[in-house]
């Protein structure tokens, strides 16, 4: 399952600094705006210290964390709507990933030059969510032309439910609302609007790049990202990128633990940030494990035992029998699997059960 997460922001925010710490991959990071002109993919393992404790009770030959992609994309201008600097292949490249990372500039730096001549972050963000809403109010527009007329006249209703939400979406846009904004229900949307893809639909992260003094407690900066994003469904994780940037740099574990607790951190911003991200796009983890390998496999929540077997192999999905599911806990307390079915602790379940995070399964099936 590859999902991807899109670094968005204007130039010289900290989007590609931010992007090295995350990936082995290195963006040009200069003071100028668009050093990054084609996205940058990073493939991000997601820090789960669950996959270590299963490794250690089995040994296996290979241990496999689960990952999500990060793309680097071009800084963004006001203007890019309508094609300015970048904005056509910055809206492709943004209409492709499944969330959003929107970076804002939280610090005072004379050395680095802000597009827009001041430390402004909600003005910031204003521009960014104004481009991106006049890109979805034209394709709102363009849907709508398309569906009113059959809607008007009443006797097609997928027509006219249609109609109806796509004018929720016109009506909050117009207002400089993004249309995650709009409560609509899943089913709903997945029935009638399952092709519109809108921008500023997509599930939002907001990371305030501070100096770093304001790592631990933030800054007058953030504050006011906190305050103007209460009616988003959104996060917000203050990180120092200049720091991450540092901390990339050391070589050993040992030494990026040390360099965090003399900052009186218990984590590194970047791992924040991928368990966000994680959370964001509503992904879980399930586990297998045994002599050969321990493996993190993601997963959507709410996908049941068949569907997760396919991610695995189509055929695990197809001709799927039974899992066999013992809970993260168990399998950690009594230290095998042998021990979990001494006691009982496999559960037998069908095709209805709802995967659970941290669930270590094992698939039966016949093709």
């Amino acid at each position: 399952m590859t999902l991807q997460c899109g670094i968005v922001g204007l130039p010289n925010v900290g989007k590609s600094t931010l992007f090295n710490c995350l990936s082995n991959a290195r963006a040009q990071s200069a003071n100028f705006p668009f050093c990054t002109i084609e996205p940058n993919v990073g493939v991000i393992t997601v820090p789960d210290e669950r996959l270590n404790k299963l490794a250690a009770i089995d040994n296996p030959k290979r241990v496999i964390p689960t990952t999500v992609e990060i793309v680097d994309i071009a800084g963004l201008v006001k203007g890019a709507s309508k094609g300015e600097g970048l904005g056509n292949k910055f809206l492709a490249n943004i209409r492709e990933t499944d969330a959003i990372i929107h970076v804002l500039r939280c610090f005072d730096d004379d050395n680095i030059t802000h597009v827009d001549g001041s430390v402004n972050p909600i003005r910031d963000k204003e521009i960014i969510d104004t481009e991106l809403q006049l890109k979805d109010l034209e394709t709102v527009e363009s849907r709508i032309a398309k569906v009113e007329k059959m809607a008007k006249t009443g006797n097609d209703k997928k027509a006219v439910k249609t109609y109806e939400l796509l004018t929720r979406y016109r009506d909050a846009l117009l207002k400089g609302l993004s249309a995650r904004t709009v409560e609509i229900d899943p089913l709903a949307k997945k029935e009638f609007l399952s092709d519109l893809f809108l921008l500023t639909d997509k599930p939002i992260l907001y990371v305030c790049n501070v100096d770093e003094a304001s790592v631990k407690t933030g800054n007058k900066y953030t504050q006011v990202v906190f305050e103007a994003v209460k009616s988003e469904s959104a996060e917000v994780l203050i990180i120092g990128a200049g720091i991450e940037a540092d901390i990339s740099e050391l070589e050993s574990y040992d030494e990026r633990q040390m360099f965090l607790s003399d900052l009186g951190l218990e984590e590194a911003g970047v791992a924040k940030l991928i368990k966000s991200a994680y959370r964001l796009l509503k992904l879980q983890t399930y586990f297998t494990t045994g002599a050969d390998e321990t493996r993190a496999w993601t997963f959507r929540d709410g996908m049941k035992a068949p569907q997760c077997a396919g991610i695995i192999h189509t055929d695990f999905e197809r001709g799927f029998i039974r899992a066999e599911v013992i809970k993260y806990n168990d399998y950690i307390s009594l230290g095998s699997e042998a021990a979990c079915r001494e006691v009982g602790k496999i559960a037998i379940e069908g095709k209805d059960y709802v995967v659970q995070d941290g669930d270590i399964m094992h698939f039966r099936f016949n093709v």
